[in-house]
């Protein structure tokens, strides 16, 4: 199977994965993106999954489906779709698709109703699709859920395999690695990854997917244990008295941080 990540709008990725001549389609927001890719391989579309309710992630989905009528769409409960999920997921589904075993996880944080799913191709690593729940060297913000919610979310996915393949809906790392070397200044690592990621992107190249076990060691909204960030915390005057509170700090300060 091919994985491609199609740029949409100013930093969306639609993932597109293909066996050669039937696709699914992870956040379709853009129809005519994903037309374009189909039409240029010669694909059919089978299967749209989404993940949550934000208009960037599905805002193509009903235009797809009247050009491709019998794929399915599958994801949360999605009344404003004309073509929405028949059977709406709610995590710890399993779906299968052209002998690719699905998985789908309640990650809810960014959305309430953020469903994430992780694809288990044969002979190759895993596949998360976690939406806008967890990004390269960072995480969504919080437009519904708790941070509870989120950081419980986020610990679900950092207990799959260390070899998984990040797939995030947006193209947010080098921001996110400002960031991450602001709250964790002494970890040599993040600005190791800086450099690589500021060397794909002058080369027009996505940053993504990423790795987990790269995500473990640079994102520091996985790293709320680690002494560095939790001394950064500190010293900012930030609560970081036991795991939530820090994240929760560490969330609030990214949201204002520039």
């Amino acid at each position: 199977m091919e994985l491609l990540a199609l740029p949409a709008f100013a930093d969306n990725y639609i993932w597109l994965l293909h066996d050669g001549q039937h696709a699914l389609a992870v956040d379709p927001g853009d129809a005519q993106v994903v037309e374009q890719a189909l039409s240029a391989r010669g694909l059919a579309l089978e299967l749209m999954l989404l993940t949550h309710h934000h208009r960037d992630h599905t805002g193509g989905v009903d235009a797809l489906r009247a050009r491709w009528p019998q794929s399915r769409v599958e994801g949360p409960h999605l009344p404003e779709l004309a073509h929405g999920p028949v059977a709406p997921l709610t995590g710890g589904e399993r779906l299968s698709w052209r002998g690719l075993r699905l998985d789908v996880m309640a990650t809810p944080g960014h959305t309430l109703d953020h469903l994430s799913y992780v694809a288990w191709p044969e002979r190759q690593a895993p596949l998360l699709f976690c939406g806008d729940t967890l990004f390269s060297a960072g995480c969504g913000r919080l437009f519904e859920g708790t941070p509870a919610q989120l950081q419980a979310s986020l610990d679900d996915l950092a207990a799959l395999p260390d070899s998984t393949r990040v797939c995030c809906a947006h193209e947010y790392t080098l921001a996110n690695l400002r960031f991450a070397v602001a709250a964790d200044p002494g970890n040599a690592e993040v600005r190791q990854y800086q450099q690589h990621c500021v060397s794909l992107r002058a080369d027009g190249r996505p940053t993504l997917p990423s790795l987990l076990e790269t995500e473990l060691r640079i994102n520091p909204f996985l790293r709320t244990q680690a002494p560095g960030v939790r001394d950064t915390l500190q010293a900012r005057g930030l609560a970081a008295t036991d795991r939530l509170t820090a994240f929760a700090a560490l969330r609030q300060w990214k949201n204002e941080f520039r």
